[in-house]
């Protein structure tokens, strides 16, 4: 929840000269810290009907004065402005409605003075009542709730006033005097005459200041879907009704304001555009987003599909963010924007903070992948502002030379804080720790994080924050983004006798025509040669990519053949595999010219020859595919994932290729497979890692003839079984991104072998096949914790993502299968578990599963005592047992006492302590119990 305003706030936010309710309600606020007498109760003189006369008369002035109360101030005071209005008239109109009616009694009645009331003193009951009504929280409207839920929650607030008056009358005299059927009538008649009335008076007063204030339309306005927009038009429209565009900025400000205006840039900022094709500017051909919107909880589950489904669809997405940028929220948690690789969380960020360039808001953008990772949120912001300056400007000084406009900080790409390896499950708390404290200075500030959804499960959710999902485009929005296509290319394709893609055409590729950026990817291999008007059957995401880079590719070199083609995916291949061995996006021009000779020319490149040195940056990066951003990137962060891909199957056949060239020559029985490049390409880091690069693998892998998929199964087999041996020499050894240990690399390659194997076999997987011998499970053990131990917490994660395993026992033969079975919540216990530890303990995860799966009530003490197995013999920390902990930990009649054994073994490791709290804490543990743990370890015996 957020902090909203209660009357006593809108008072003091308006700045009320009534001084009747002033001190009313400074006596009953006091009274609350100190006690009525301390208060000076006994000197209060004000009374019931006063108070009803003031709250009604101040309501009528708030009404009549909001074009002057919004004017001459900046953007937040007058966010909170309208939001102590609307507590205002709330309060006014139950107030009101109370004097109209029918009740048993006056408020004459009521007022008479006796000073004890049934053994209370009357003031006392008196403040009890005044803080019910005026002191609690009252619901104020947002943007991402319909006016009917905001009036709902209005009618619970006059509900909880009701009661309070209930309970009032219910100590005084007068009580004594009303018939018995008005004493049980009055509960009933207070919750319903007065609110039903209050409610058609508040309808009125909010439509007033509906009329009056733009942003109170605005948040109207998302109930209804607008006509189709380009650039977040409508952004730009509303947001100049609320204000008129700022002019005569500083220079430093104008500067920031002037970066920002990306909307006459290409749709794509590549390095070098493709001269036959017109790409439309971002003004011209970015499409407003369909999204849902939701309230995140410990509960919520946004990295799951199934779960959005279940959500709100905003119609109006710009009113949304306009209203959600006027609203109290907007300072005191981030909103976070989530999608799919390709759905335009990026575009968004551009196009909104070129709409607020010209606004009373404040735009910084900030891109984390170019920033420092570990800096706090201000830290970063300066050195994303400091590229623009050319110099780094204190946070402080660039909001004080904004002179009054709110800073709207967009944080672009946060997915890459939490797959970088740095633990930053916790990022969007320290924003909102950010913004407290800049909101206690005085400095209040918008902030809007983007991600990934796939990294949404990974997160911790601070309270009060709000989520978007970016949704695909819908078949009209298709057809309106191939119309601008269409007028921007039409003359330009008609002197080659090509057509601009037709919506047709593009539909039939399903959910990759629906992706903003595969569509333009799309139009543009089509432009080549209009393909897909030839060829309608549907297209995978893999060909795209593949098809559009050797397209390009050939037109760039004048129609170079096939082998040169290669060459050249294989050096962008090379670039891919140095930013995913990173973990970085972004890669500088002395990494390349290190590591591409390693890859790409064996390292043996003669630095002598001036006449024949290739400058590997420049060869690498100079194609459509990278922009440059303190250093090299890749257009999306879907090409090298792709390409990562393409170069590990490169691998793969090449390998398969060396291997039919020896054929049955006499050494080639006795001679191992040579598998250098395999080694070199998928040692550094694990595929899973990245799971868009897992499924480009399985696309890629689909393309290639079952005879060779099986050859290559093989093959992998035979590498696996003498993976962890020693290699006395190997090629591409100059090829190191980063320095790992050896069991570091041994760990990655074996895991991607496994990956491989199960990718290329028509059937699952047998770990007796590939690992035979009566100790295969075993030896498959020893893997997953080799693989647990050293490919940390994103390879161990995307690895059991990728890699499904179950356990059979067939004719009392016990082997684990892989692939074949989609993965769940169990994966990492059945990988690391049930996969080579004595039977004991497999058969009392059977139990587990068993009783889980036929629907069984396991007694407390006995899944305890599962649950400290699995821990004890195995150290499992699977997200299964959090959740399982969570459950138990609030069941009713829980030995909490046996769960804090538990809870201290899963804290017990110092290495990963602050990960297993967070996931305790989200899982539904208490903080404070996990403190107790915690300090009794420090401290045992409390000593």
């Amino acid at each position: 929840m957020i902090d909203t305003p209660n009357y006593a706030d809108a008072l003091r936010i308006l700045g009320c000269k009534d001084g009747r309710l002033v001190k009313v309600i400074g006596f009953a606020a006091e009274a609350e810290r100190t006690g009525w007498a301390l208060a000076g109760g006994t000197r209060l003189t004000s009374s019931l009907r006063d108070m009803r006369d003031g709250v009604v008369a101040y309501g009528e002035d708030v009404v009549r004065r909001m074009p002057e109360l919004k004017g001459g101030v900046d953007r937040f005071t007058r966010t909170q402005r309208l939001a102590a209005a609307h507590a205002a008239i709330v309060v006014a109109a139950w107030f009101e409605a109370l004097g109209e009616a029918k009740l048993p009694f006056t408020l004459d009645q009521l007022d008479r003075g006796e000073r004890i009331s049934h053994g209370v003193p009357t003031a006392e009951r008196y403040a009890r009542l005044v803080a019910g009504l005026l002191l609690e929280r009252l619901p104020t409207p947002e943007p991402h709730v319909p006016y009917g839920e905001t009036r709902a929650a209005v009618e619970r607030a006059y509900a909880r006033m009701s009661e309070a008056l209930t309970g009032y009358v219910g100590g005084l005299s007068v009580w004594d005097e009303l018939a018995v059927e008005d004493q049980l009538l009055l509960p009933r008649v207070l919750s319903e005459a007065p609110t039903a009335h209050a409610l058609r008076i508040y309808d009125e007063d909010y439509r007033s200041l509906a009329l009056d204030s733009h942003e109170f339309g605005v948040r109207s306005l998302v109930t209804e879907r607008p006509p189709p927009a380009t650039a977040l038009s409508r952004v730009a429209w509303l947001l100049a009704e609320l204000a008129p565009p700022r002019v005569g900025d500083r220079p430093m400000i104008h500067q920031v304001r002037m970066a920002a205006n990306a909307l006459d840039q290409p749709l794509l900022l590549a390095g070098k555009l493709p001269e036959d094709v017109y790409l439309p500017l971002l003004g011209e051909g970015y499409l407003s987003p369909r999204c849902r919107v939701a309230e995140l909880t410990r509960e919520s589950s946004p990295a799951e599909r199934s779960w959005w489904d279940r959500q709100r669809l905003l119609p109006d997405p710009e009113a949304f963010l306009v209203g959600h940028l006027t609203s109290l929220r907007a300072t005191q948690a981030p909103l976070l924007v989530l999608g799919e690789p390709g759905s335009g969380k990026t575009k968004l960020t551009e196009v909104l903070a070129a709409r607020l360039a010209r606004s009373e808001f404040l735009p910084f953008r900030v891109e984390l992948r170019a920033v420092r990772a570990r800096a706090d949120v201000s830290g970063q912001i300066e050195q994303a502002v400091g590229e623009v300056l050319g110099e780094e400007v204190p946070y402080a000084d660039l909001v004080a030379a904004g002179d009054g406009a709110m800073p709207v900080i967009l944080l672009d790409g946060f997915d890459e804080l939490v797959q970088g390896g740095l633990n930053r499950y916790d990022y969007l708390e320290r924003v909102r720790e950010f913004q407290a404290r800049e909101a206690g200075l005085g400095r209040p500030v918008a902030v809007i994080v983007t991600s990934r959804t796939v990294v949404a499960d990974r997160v911790r959710f601070p309270d009060g924050l709000l989520a978007l999902q970016l949704l695909p485009f819908d078949d009209d929005q298709v057809r309106q983004w191939l119309d601008i296509w269409d007028q921007a290319n039409r003359a330009l394709l008609a002197r080659r006798d090509l057509k601009p893609l037709p919506a047709e055409a593009a539909l039939v590729h399903g959910e990759m025509a629906r992706q903003p950026l595969l569509l333009l990817l799309l139009a543009l291999y089509d432009a080549g040669g209009n393909a897909l008007q030839h060829d309608h059957s549907p297209l995978r995401r893999s060909r795209l990519y593949e098809v559009l880079l050797r397209d390009y590719t050939e037109r760039e070199t004048g129609g170079a053949r096939r082998v040169a083609i290669d060459q050249e995916l294989v050096l962008l291949g090379a670039v891919a595999l140095s930013m995913l061995a990173r973990g970085s996006q972004v890669i500088t021009d002395e990494q390349l010219d290190r590591d591409l000779p390693a890859l790409c020319h064996g390292g043996e490149d003669d630095q002598d020859d001036e006449e024949e040195r290739v400058d590997w940056a420049r060869k690498a990066t100079e194609r459509f595919f990278f922009v440059r951003r303190k250093g090299h990137a890749f257009l999306h962060s879907t090409f090298g994932e792709f390409l990562v891909a393409w170069l590990t199957l490169y691998a793969l056949r090449d390998l398969d290729r060396r291997r039919r060239l020896a054929g049955d020559e006499p050494l080639a029985v006795v001679q191992a497979v040579d598998d250098d490049l395999l080694y070199a390409v998928t040692s550094h880091s694990c595929l899973a890692e990245r799971g868009p690069a897992v499924g480009f693998v399985l696309e890629l892998l689909e393309e290639v003839p079952a005879a060779v998929r099986a050859r290559c199964a093989e093959l992998l087999a035979g590498l696996l079984r003498r993976a962890l041996y020693e290699r006395p020499r190997r090629h591409f050894t100059g090829f190191r991104p980063v320095r790992h240990t050896v069991t570091r690399r041994l760990a990655a390659y074996s895991a991607n072998l496994t990956l491989l194997i199960v990718a290329a076999s028509e059937e699952p997987v047998a770990v007796s096949s590939i690992l035979p011998g009566p100790d295969h499970l075993e030896r498959w053990s020893a893997l997953t914790h080799l693989w647990k131990g050293q490919l940390g917490a994103d390879g161990w994660t995307g690895l059991v993502t990728a890699l499904s395993a179950h356990r059979v026992v067939t004719d009392g033969v016990e082997d684990v299968v892989l692939g074949g079975a989609e993965p769940s919540g169990m994966g990492d216990v059945v990988v690391a578990v049930a996969t080579g530890h004595a039977p004991r303990h497999r058969r009392l995860l059977d139990l587990l599963l068993r009783a889980l799966g036929e629907g069984q009530a396991l007694p407390f003490r006995d899944r305890v005592g599962i649950l400290e197995e699995l821990l004890r013999t195995v150290a499992v920390r699977s997200p299964a047992m959090h959740r399982a902990l969570g459950m138990m930990w609030h069941e009713e009649g829980a030995d909490r006492a046996a769960l804090k054994l538990l809870l201290r073994a899963m804290l017990a490791d110092p290495a990963d302590r602050m990960a297993t709290w967070e996931l305790l804490v989200k899982s539904g543990i208490p903080e404070s119990a996990l403190w107790e743990i915690h300090q009794d370890v420090l401290h045992p015996g409390g000593s």
